[in-house]
């Protein structure tokens, strides 16, 4: 059976030790965040997580979600009274606005906990995830009564919500959708149409959905600028608050999956619904977009998580099955054979997988920061440059740590050998659980071209510039400190290749748009090993001066930091390396083949 452990101390020494959390009470909600409040937030959210959300991660991928004929669905076994546990613990509004019944506490710290939620059962955090992306793009982008209207009782758990954007016709081209929304005289419209992949888009665990639909009003231009943004309640909501008739909405199907069996992934209805825009006619992608930037910081999240959870097990396993033994001789003298974790190569997966882990911790908490800093500093300019940050940083999130994730779930797989290819180990629903993150919210290819065609130029190319002198500083400050010049060597290698990189597009896709689409995936690799990289430097820089201090009884966890990183930049960061040259290799081989001859 699978086993799991909320990964709090690491949690604790990014916050404190690399980020200097502290730093920031002066911004809104930092201040109620003391450090003893955060260990134990993170605490508390560790023990729901391996006692309440894990134990049904298995039972819930076994059982599946049930649609009845009426179109109901019943959520597996567990999940509605795990959900009232997580209701009635106030996690749904962790970082939400106060005056809507949020706790106003820091994004980062909801990041941290939503790590811990999404290793233990990454179906059942799927539907509170949902639900607060649509809570952030109604109190973005709708009315005052729309707020009041809808958020409390999101906030609450009472309602649930969803993003429905994709149908049988179009994904990532949302110019072709076909849903359509006719105005009433009463201000509001009925929307009609179908809509497919829609995550806990029907479920037993709340008395209301909110679907946030797109659609097009009739007579709109085509293509993405006549798309609009539409709240469509499962059941209409009465002026006072109260609910009233059901809406004309339904689930057709639930979608046969190869993972995530626990969330119910739905064909949506909308049969005359009614519907309430949100913000102004045709432009229902910008407000869409607040909820979709969110989904996919979750979903890079996401990859983080499987990856984690994957990872304590493959080491348990490699702990306790007996193999063979060690090249430079018998280690357990008393066995008839070692522990598999004496040999190199399960040490490859091994430390490959933590090593990514580790960083992607602390790239995620590094990001989380900028958000808040984005949200909630007084100064205009730290905030302009942390909101371009972030959106340079999210395609590297969503892309990279889905990539590496499922990677990685593979890695553990393999470490169980035949183990890992049967189902009651466990660890087949991490490989199955981990594709689609790198599949839904916009799939890694999309991100990358996002990153190379959108990102990088924007401001002209502020938020990169910034990004390549906040490496490019650390490695000139610490470069005196004998104990951190390992790690900037390798830092300033890597940081060279992406800025030689950024460069070669600059020159080469400009006259030719193929080179930038052949480079791409590359390049936000490239980027992501650099920003990983940054990370083991700052960890390694913290856990330096932790034990220059005296290292308070964190000895072993510091010494095991410091191997690890020098890991990750002995055998991870070179590929920087191979990235550039295939980036710079240009499109021709892989554009030169006629279709015909595939």
């Amino acid at each position: 059976m699978p086993v799991y452990r909320a990964p709090v101390e690491d949690t604790l020494f990014v916050l404190n030790d690399v980020l200097k959390y502290e730093r920031y009470n002066n911004l809104p909600g930092f201040a109620d965040a003391t450090p003893d409040i955060v260990e134990a937030v993170l605490r508390e959210a560790g023990r729901m997580a391996e006692e309440v959300f894990f134990p049904i991660n298995q039972t819930g991928d076994q059982q599946g979600c049930t649609r009845h004929d009426d179109g109901s669905v019943t959520t597996p076994k567990g999940f509605r009274e795990a959900f009232e546990q997580y209701k009635e613990a106030g996690w749904m509004g962790l970082a939400f606005d106060p005056e809507y019944g949020g706790q106003g506490l820091p994004y980062t710290l909801h990041s941290a906990v939503g790590e811990y939620f999404s290793s233990a059962n990454m179906a059942f955090t799927m539907y509170p995830g949902l639900t607060q992306g649509a809570m952030a793009a109604i109190q973005v982008h709708g009315s005052d009564e729309q707020k009041r209207t809808f958020l409390p009782r999101m906030v609450e758990g009472a309602w649930t919500g969803t993003m429905n954007l994709t149908e049988p016709h179009c994904g990532t081209d949302l110019g072709l959708l076909r849903t359509k929304a006719v105005p009433q005289p009463d201000g509001t419209y009925k929307i009609s149409g179908q809509k497919i992949f829609i995550s806990a888009g029907e479920h037993d665990m709340s008395e209301n959905i909110i679907h946030l639909v797109l659609a097009r009003i009739e007579g709109a231009p085509e293509g993405v600028k006549g798309i609009s943004l539409f709240i469509v309640p499962k059941v209409a909501v009465n002026d006072d608050g109260s609910l009233g008739e059901p809406n004309g909405v339904s689930c057709g199907s639930i979608e046969e999956k190869m993972g995530i069996h626990g969330n119910a992934t739905c064909v949506m209805n909308y049969d005359e619904a009614t519907g309430h825009l949100i913000g102004e006619e045709n432009k229902g992608l910008k407000a869409m977009f607040v909820m979709m930037n969110e989904a996919r910081l979750g979903v890079g999240l996401q990859g983080l998580a499987v990856s984690e959870i994957a990872y304590q097990n493959a080491v348990t396993y490699a702990r306790e099955r007996l193999q063979g033994r060690a090249l430079t001789g018998p280690k357990a003298t008393d066995k008839k054979a070692d522990p598999i974790i004496v040999h190199p190569d399960i040490r490859r997966n091994l430390m490959t997988m933590r090593a990514y882990n580790e960083a992607a911790r602390a790239f995620i908490l590094w990001a989380a920061l900028k958000s808040d800093v984005a949200h909630r500093s007084e100064d205009e300019s730290d905030r302009e440059l942390s909101e371009e940050m972030m959106g340079l940083l999210t395609p590297v999130i969503k892309g990279v740590l889905t990539d590496k994730g499922f990677d990685h779930t593979v890695m553990a797989q393999q470490v169980y050998g035949g183990h890992g290819y049967i189902e009651e180990w466990g660890m087949s629903q991490y490989v199955r659980d981990a594709r689609i993150a790198m599949i839904y919210e916009g799939a890694n290819g999309i991100q990358a071209l996002d990153l190379v065609g959108r990102k990088l130029p924007a401001n002209g190319g502020r938020a990169v510039q910034a990004f390549f002198k906040e490496v490019g500083d650390f490695c000139e400050d610490n470069r005196g400190d004998e104990k951190l010049t390992f790690f900037t060597k390798h830092l300033k290698k890597g940081l060279n290749d992406l800025q030689a990189a950024t460069m070669w597009f600059v020159q080469n896709a400009m006259a030719k748009p193929d080179n930038a689409g052949a480079g791409s995936h590359d390049y936000m690799h490239l980027f992501g090993l650099v920003t990983l990289g940054y990370m083991w430097a700052l960890q390694a820089k913290a856990a330096n001066e932790k034990i220059a201090a005296g290292a308070n009884g964190d000895a072993q966890f510091l010494d095991a930091k410091l191997v690890t990183g020098r890991y990750f930049m002995e055998r991870v960061m070179p590929e920087t390396g191979a990235h550039l040259a295939r980036i710079s290799s240009g499109a021709d081989s892989m554009m030169e083949l006629p279709e015909e001859a595939f």
